[in-house]
């Protein structure tokens, strides 16, 4: 009986009216769409105490599924802008790979034909930060405006610092950075985005479009 009060709140009055295996149960007269009534409980129908809980597990099961459609049938997820597309992907994989000795690695999808940013210029660049396995935490592209800021000078994690610092204006690159130049204190997931662990490698894609004050942006 404990578990049928837990789905009807029941007065003392009608809780002596409970037999071991029915339950008393108004009946519901609708009218119209605006109001419903209570008929006298004394000329209510009995039904079976297995048949309202299997009625109210059916009803528990409806909502479940329904939430799980409804989840389903949401959007797509969004491809997200890449700097670096599928024919990219192939010719990268011929590309040689450059480590330095902090253990930064990258590979040049284009090398620029401008100069290289000395340490503290600024720098107008476009990245894509992604996770090793592919999955893209942070854009440029997705924000829809340039990055720009003093290379060298520590506003942005030490491999970002170091990777651009050797590129050239006008050229593309991916980015191998090692935990220890990575992210200290690591990133917390949002929405459609992986979390990122302290210290955990990371790869950025980075286009250096210009260079302001070394170079006209043409």
């Amino acid at each position: 009986m404990a578990s049928v009060s837990l789905l009807l709140p029941l007065g003392p009055t009608m809780a002596k009216n409970l037999s071991a295996n029915h339950l008393r149960v108004p009946k519901i007269q609708i009218e119209g769409s605006r109001r419903q009534s209570f008929e006298n409980q004394d000329n209510c129908p009995f039904i079976k105490r297995r048949h309202l809980i299997s009625i109210s597990g059916f009803g528990l099961l409806n909502l479940v599924v329904g939430l799980s459609v409804a989840e389903a049938a949401g959007l797509p997820p969004e491809e997200k802008p890449k700097l670096c597309d599928d024919t990219c992907e192939k010719e990268l994989e011929n590309v040689p790979m450059v480590t330095t000795e902090s253990g930064l690695q990258y590979k040049d999808i284009k090398v620029g034909g401008g100069p290289s940013p000395p340490v503290g210029f600024q720098v107008a660049a476009n990245y894509v930060a992604m996770v090793p396995s592919g999955q893209i935490f942070d854009s440029s592209l997705e924000k829809g405006q340039l990055y720009i800021f003093r290379v060298g000078s520590g506003q942005v994690i030490k491999g970002l610092d170091e990777g651009i610092l050797s590129m050239k204006a006008g050229g593309k690159r991916r980015i191998y950075i090692p935990g220890p130049l990575a992210f200290p204190k690591g990133l917390n997931s949002a929405p459609g985005r992986p979390r990122v662990a302290a210290n955990s490698p990371v790869v950025f894609d980075v286009s250096l479009e210009y260079i302001p004050g070394l170079e006209d942006d043409e």
